[in-house]
């Protein structure tokens, strides 16, 4: 069983919005003991329970409330919580203003519990201009609280922590909440400590170091298994003709490599039969128009193109678009790609684009397939035993697109841990354990068995 018993364990800790258990790898891998997990949806915690060996609850809203609290006593929580709009009153910044949200029931664990270490992950767009209003509530609920937090949002991404510290090669940028409880008697700390250092992990690690199929690693699949990654007939068509276009266009750049807006074939016509309707927003002008000036340049080359590939116009609307990122790549089979709703993205095969929560899979070009499962997992930083049973590989997408990445949580954890070292100095259990895991999560999770 890889999870320490709490008896023997360092620290206790619960795993709230657990999903399929990102957290729990990390902090097991710190030397911490589960005490509790919450999570919904029961595909995620069926998947949980079978590779952690613990049993999720169900709506945390009926465990931690105004009249009850069933979670345990812990030293550390955690949690990728859901992040609803709070009221806008103006009357309120602190937890009542958070009430009717799920930030408000962590908070009510958090003033029954009064753990040590409280660290929350969320997308990066919390921290943004459009949800200032909730980003100021959660910090003045935790100050409130008697935490010590900043106010300054940790953005961490994986693809930029050196694989020796569990580093990954994906672009997954979430903002972490690090907050360490002010002991009572403690003299004046400073409010606002500022972001965790995570310096250490980053290393001077170059993402364009990244190599897919050495880092990951992408290996071949068994013929069954690349029966299930194989593209459509469909997607190969859209891709062939993108291909042929990057291979044609190329040599009359002189040098340069492919443009970095898209590309947009819909648009590419004579300036005179160019009409905006009313309403055109001004960013949509702007392409159009550097595709009609891209087109006219190149019409020698393009027009031969788009008439072998008359049948393109038939296209759905999102591939008869191309982004590309991939700087000098010699043609589409080269990169890695995402079939986005906003076109084809195509970039270097260094460090693939976020996975999310639906159908957008990284495809491969060298091979010319999808990621696998198993390969989606390494991405989060899962170790190789970790499994989803016989369930369809759309939940195991998806799961996986909603995971937490392991290698982002536990460097996170030791720098807070480094970081408010001073609030701590009566949990040297907690500081020993944490300091001193091994500089990567993957080191502790390879020794483990389901």
């Amino acid at each position: 069983m890889p999870t320490p018993d709490p008896k023997d364990a360092a620290f206790r800790y619960v795993d709230l919005f657990a999903g399929i258990g990102g957290f729990h790898a990390a902090l097991s891998a710190l030397g911490g003991a589960c005490v509790y997990a919450s999570e919904i949806d029961e595909a995620p915690a069926a998947v949980y329970a079978h590779n952690w060996h613990h049993i999720p609850h169900g709506d945390i809203t009926l465990v931690a409330n105004e009249d009850v609290m069933d979670v345990p006593k812990h030293d550390v929580l955690v949690g990728g919580f859901p992040c609803q709009p709070f009221s806008k009153s103006g009357k309120q910044r602190g937890m009542e203003e958070a009430r009717g949200t799920l930030f408000w029931n962590i908070a009510k664990i958090i003033e029954k519990r009064q753990p040590t270490l409280v660290l929350l992950e969320n997308v990066r767009n919390i921290a943004g201009p459009r949800h200032q209003h909730e980003w100021d509530v959660i910090i003045a609920t935790l100050r409130d609280l008697g935490y010590r937090v900043s106010a300054t949002p940790s953005v961490v991404s994986p693809h930029r922590i050196h694989p020796s510290f569990g580093g990954r090669p994906q672009i997954r940028e979430r903002v972490l909440i690090a907050a360490t409880k002010i002991p009572k008697g403690h003299t004046a700390p400073p409010l606002d400590p500022g972001p965790i250092d995570l310096s250490a992990a980053l290393h001077n690690w170059d993402p364009q170091d990244w190599n897919l199929k050495r880092d990951l690693p992408l290996t071949a699949p068994s013929r069954a298994l690349r029966a299930k990654l194989v593209l459509s007939e469909a997607e190969t068509s859209w891709i062939e003709a993108w291909n042929e276009f990057v291979v044609l266009i190329t040599p009359h750049l002189r040098g340069e490599t492919l443009p970095g807006f898209p590309f947009w074939v819909d648009y590419w016509v004579d300036t005179k039969k160019l009409v905006f309707p009313r309403g055109t927003p001004q960013w949509k002008k702007d392409i159009i128009e550097k595709n009609v000036k891209f087109y006219r340049t190149h019409k020698k080359v393009l027009a031969p193109w788009l008439r072998r590939w008359n049948h393109m116009r038939d296209f759905p609307p999102s591939r008869r678009k191309l982004e590309w990122q991939a700087q000098d790549a010699p043609d589409l089979w080269s990169t890695v790609m995402h079939l986005r709703p906003s076109g084809i993205r195509a970039k270097k095969p260094t460090y693939v684009p976020a996975m999310v929560a639906i159908t957008q899979t990284s495809i491969f070009g060298p091979q010319k397939r999808r990621l696998s499962i198993r390969e989606c997992a390494r991405l989060q930083g899962f170790p190789e035993w970790f499994n989803f049973g016989d369930q369809p590989d759309a939940l195991s997408y998806k799961q996986l697109g909603n995971a937490v990445n392991v290698g982002v949580v536990y460097n996170a954890l030791k720098a807070q841990v480094l970081r408010d070292i001073d609030l701590l100095s009566t949990h040297p259990d907690l500081i020993r354990s944490i300091l001193g895991s091994p500089m990567s999560p993957d080191t502790a999770l390879a020794a483990w068995t389901a």
